[in-house]
């Protein structure tokens, strides 16, 4: 498990070095996106790496890392929307937006923490392409809520999801370090 922690906490500090530096460059412009905007930009990812999967040419020099990184980033940034809600203005500075982002990985780390507790690690026997069906599963699950105005049965919530889909994703770039 020691070497799960050491692995995880590189990838989210990547993901982190990428959002602080775009923080940087254009703000939290990103803070005016309604939730279902940033639930289909995740969607156009999670696409375009299945397809990358699957086809052998591709006319974007980007990977599926850099994909599964853009995953992650907006899944924070989704999260964050649905605990602080939309906004019309750029509300969020730096420093405010890094320590909602490090409360947002904390909470995903234990997430994954206890869920590796009760499966033993199962993904690690996961393929790439599998972990990308289950984030497609996720968001496919998530606009139904949306579509559904929020309102669940006996299903988890969307922020269960996005969390999850935070773990996948980095399951899949430390499969992908390898």
């Amino acid at each position: 498990m020691q070497n799960t922690i050491k692995q995880y906490d590189s990838v989210i500090n990547v993901c982190r070095d990428l959002f602080h530096k775009k923080m940087k460059d254009y703000g939290s412009a990103w803070r005016i996106l309604r939730l279902a905007s940033l639930t289909d930009q995740i969607f156009i990812k999670a696409q375009r790496i299945r397809g990358l999967q699957k086809n052998s040419v591709r006319k974007i020099d980007e990977g599926q890392s850099d994909e599964f990184i853009g995953i992650i980033n907006y899944s924070i940034m989704a999260l964050i929307q649905l605990d602080k809600g939309v906004v019309e203005e750029p509300d969020l500075d730096l420093d405010e937006s890094l320590v909602l982002y490090n409360q947002i990985t904390e909470n995903t780390k234990n997430l994954m923490l206890d869920k590796n507790h009760d499966y033993g690690e199962a993904w690690r026997d996961m393929r790439v392409s599998s972990l990308t069906d289950l984030i497609i599963q996720k968001l496919l699950r998530i606009k139904q809520i949306e579509d559904n105005a929020g309102k669940t049965l006996v299903s988890e919530g969307i922020d269960a999801n996005y969390s999850d889909i935070i773990n996948y994703a980095v399951f899949a770039l430390v499969h992908l370090e390898k």
